[in-house]
């Protein structure tokens, strides 16, 4: 279980308080408005940024003083965090190893998740000779590759259009069923968070709320998210 709590964070005049859990295995979406600390909760959480007072745990484990890299997380971003030097084939196996220097099993588990994503065949072209869809697959591969267990997904099917988008939610959903990732992911958008998420945290008003029923909150909205969406 990811446990934040009695997590407080500051930036500037900015002040974020989350006190909330998220069971192993769980896909839940995090939306709220432009600005309320979305990312910045993912930030707490991935150890890009530290809290004045509180702990981030996962199963235990008090991860609050941990580098990034030593956490048992991985993030992907809008842009998808790809290198653009790089091959597919390489991307994906940064998720393995940053040397790149894989075993032949772990050369097979590359290839295998490339497949799984429908990327078999394009392991040698470059991040710029793919679509935008493509580049996603990518990254979700290199997560599921990774054997980090919880991922967080920071609005990474933002560019694309909606008919894509539903299908990368899906095959999210797909591999964290597969795999047994807990998922984050945060969106603007109320239909992808009913699409893949039984649970959703409203962050706003400096507070990322505890995980709610997806269809329970977008039902009966607080008033915060009532006006985010303009109800």
């Amino acid at each position: 279980m990811l446990r934040l709590e009695n997590v407080t964070l500051c930036q500037g005049t900015f002040t974020l308080r989350a006190e909330l859990e998220v069971p192993s295995g769980a896909v839940v979406a995090v939306i709220g408005p432009s600005g309320a600390g979305k990312s910045t909760l993912l930030s707490v959480i991935a150890g890009f940024l530290a809290p004045i007072s509180g702990r981030v745990t996962w199963d235990g484990e008090d991860l609050t003083r941990l580098p990034p890299g030593a956490r048992p997380v991985s993030v992907i971003f809008q842009d998808n965090n790809l290198f653009p030097h790089l091959s597919v084939f390489q991307n994906v196996a940064l998720g393995i190893r940053p040397s790149m220097r894989l075993s032949r099993e772990e050369e097979a588990r590359v290839r295998a998740m490339l497949a799984r994503v429908g990327l078999d065949g394009l392991e040698n072209r470059r991040p710029a000779q793919l679509s935008g869809g493509q580049q996603s697959r990518v990254a979700l591969a290199r997560i599921a590759v990774a054997g980090r267990p919880v991922a967080l997904l920071d609005e990474p099917f933002a560019a694309l259009g909606p008919a894509l988008r539903h299908e990368m939610l899906a095959l999210v959903a797909e591999l964290a069923a597969e795999t047994g990732l807990t998922v984050l992911i945060v969106t603007h958008d109320p239909e992808d968070a009913r699409r893949i998420a039984q649970r959703t945290i409203l962050v706003a008003d400096g507070i990322a709320a505890p995980p709610v029923d997806t269809a329970a909150l977008f039902t009966d909205p607080p008033p915060a998210l009532r006006a985010y969406l303009g109800t």
